[in-house]
């Protein structure tokens, strides 16, 4: 069994509705995320019927269940029994069940059900309302098809909205959990977690090398590699136009980063991009960034899914090469990817470092600060540049920062400023500069932080 690591919050959540008379449980997220292996931690000392769904056709799914049930509860006459709609098996099941027993009913993967006959939900809605909340009966759905557990699940429109207990959306491990999984020193572990993120599958495969280099080398840049062709994958689970998603990812890897550029790199008109665009937020892949002190008009779309976008930058636009058996990895064309990443990391943990109540980034024209962080209260301002550089000289970076701060319209008069720098190592650090305080860390520092 896949070890298991973190999870401890959803775990508690787990074991508190656990104690409830009756549950209906829905947990939902991303391919490989750990949806499974959760839930299988979870109820390994329960008793209960689990079934996983496979994508075939809807009488052999009823069949399998059925099977399922009837081997738990020991009927064969249900065995036996020759059911070709989800109706008259919840309904036998409404007849049949002992209400007092305290069980649980598993069903993984119940995207492929209700892709295959979306009347089951209003079935399940029946049965939830008429059997399971008379009953003692744990009653728990998991589903990695992002699309079909939000809209015929969640929804307000789906019959089972209002049904549920409690709903868990599993997300990527955090920095510190994703590094148990790896044998690597300190940077190339985050190197990895830069290049695809906290999913605890592909965590496992990093696991199997001894660097960054190897594992990149073998699994994204060979033709048989395991990410090789994983987007085409997810995409194409959750979208039917997959060609006009996939080429919205890939315009924004180039460096379209708003509406109309990324609307002219793929041929469409602009306005016919907002609802690609607005899908892809919705699922995670994008996120729309707009500056600290700026106007939604001025936002950017930019890559979130950080394997999505490790992928687009390197793999898709060597795919030729990569096909060709001739691309070999050079590893200093990947540091201004992970300057861009490294920016996104300091952001997920500068409030372990710094108490400002807001942060994000900030740019006017052709000037651009890392990260700022805000204190209204107090008028206290942080001015923050990431360089993912060795022998970063942080004073010749403190007056570059002060330079461009002066562009920031924030309490210009009565703001206290101070500044933070962060790369992989320093040939100078300063702990003033113009009378004002300086923090600088480096990756031995935020090593130190995590340990």
């Amino acid at each position: 069994m896949i070890r298991f690591i973190n999870r401890e919050r959803d775990l508690r959540t787990l074991e508190k509705l656990w104690k409830l008379e009756n549950c209906f449980v829905v947990v939902y997220g991303r391919r490989r995320i750990g949806k499974t292996r959760l839930v299988e931690e979870f109820l390994k000392d329960k008793e209960g019927i689990s079934y996983t769904v496979e994508d075939v056709n809807r009488k052999i799914q009823i069949r399998e269940f059925k099977n399922a049930l009837a081997s738990f509860l020991n009927d064969e006459f249900l065995r036996n029994q020759e059911i070709d709609s989800w109706s008259s098996l919840f309904s036998y099941l409404e007849k049949t069940l002992d209400l007092n027993k305290r069980f649980y009913i598993w069903i993984d993967e119940f995207s492929h059900l209700v892709k295959n006959d979306p009347s089951l939900t209003s079935v399940l809605q029946r049965f939830i309302d008429k059997v399971l909340r008379r009953s003692k009966i744990f009653f728990i759905v998991s589903g990695s098809i992002f699309g079909i557990i939000k809209e015929k699940v969640l929804s307000h429109s789906s019959p089972l909205y209002g049904r549920r207990t409690k709903d868990i959306l599993l997300t990527p491990l955090s920095f510190p959990h994703a590094a148990k999984f790896l044998n690597f020193n300190f940077e190339d572990s985050l190197k990895t977690y830069m290049s695809m993120g906290g999913i605890p599958e592909y965590l496992l495969v990093a696991s199997r090398y001894d660097n960054f280099f190897e594992f990149i080398s073998a699994e994204f840049f060979e033709r048989d590699g395991y990410f090789y062709r994983e987007p085409y994958f997810l995409l194409s689970r959750e979208f039917k136009e997959i060609k006009t998603y996939f080429s919205i990812l890939n315009a924004i890897s180039y460096g379209n980063t708003t509406p109309t550029e990324i609307a002219n790199f793929i041929g469409i008109k602009t306005r016919e991009i907002y609802p690609y665009l607005e899908l892809l937020i919705a699922f995670g892949f994008l996120e729309r960034v707009t500056p600290i002190f700026g106007k939604k008009k001025a936002s950017i779309y930019v890559i979130k899914d950080v394997f999505f976008d490790f992928w687009f930058n390197f793999v898709h636009k060597n795919r030729g090469s990569i096909e060709r058996g001739i691309y070999k990895v050079n590893l200093k064309e990947l540091n201004p990817f992970f300057g861009k990443r490294f920016e996104y990391f300091v952001l997920d943990i500068f409030h372990l470092l710094f108490p400002f109540p807001k942060i994000g980034k900030w740019w006017h024209k052709d000037n651009e600060i890392d990260i700022v962080g805000l204190n209204e209260k107090t008028k206290e301002v942080l001015f923050c540049e990431c360089k993912w550089k060795a022998r970063a000289n942080a004073e010749k970076i403190c007056r570059e920062l002060a330079e461009k701060a002066q562009y920031v319209q924030w309490h210009s008069e009565k703001r206290k400023e101070s500044f933070a720098i962060f790369a992989k190592s320093f040939s100078k650090q300063v702990g003033k500069f113009d009378g004002k305080k300086v923090y600088c860390f480096d990756l031995r520092d935020l090593e130190r932080l995590f340990k």
